[in-house]
């Protein structure tokens, strides 16, 4: 089912994401509110001057939040993605954190596309404490147990 994301303009020249092919793409396009400079191994938060809600117009119970992820384009200028939840209920502005992992300084300029916004659903349920857990093949096998 394709998500339709409700955008609020926080700033009046805020961008609004885009997707360039609706129904096959996995996200929105993100777009920069203001232009910045981000100096060699820092990072920035940049505004996009937006609020979003993710819904499914067809299935209206099914909730959505959100993961902030990285262009390719953008991995091309050493600039990555930090952090980026966006959980359902979250109605605020819709912030990037972007570390250069470069050597040299990065411009980002207004209204330059920035990140990704993939809708998610909803999956976290309650949390409940009990004595024992449901035996599985990996058991407690950690980093490593499936090979190099």
């Amino acid at each position: 089912m394709p998500v339709t994301l409700l955008v609020k303009r926080l700033q009046e020249q805020a961008k609004l994401p885009t997707v360039a092919h609706p129904c096959e793409d996995l996200a929105f396009d993100l777009y920069a509110l203001k232009a910045a400079v981000i100096g060699p191994q820092q990072q920035e938060v940049i505004r996009t001057g937006i609020a979003v809600q993710l819904v499914d117009e067809e299935n209206p119970q099914v909730r959505y939040g959100a993961v902030i992820r990285d262009r390719s384009s953008m991995g091309r200028r050493c600039l990555k993605i930090m952090g980026g939840e966006v959980d359902a209920g979250y109605r605020g502005e819709i912030l990037v954190m972007i570390q250069n992992v470069g050597s040299g300084p990065q411009e980002i300029q207004a209204f330059d596309k920035i990140a990704q916004l993939r809708p998610v659903p909803i999956l976290a349920g309650s949390v409940k404490a009990v004595s024992e857990l449901e035996e599985s093949s990996r058991g407690a096998k950690g980093f490593g147990s499936s090979g190099k």
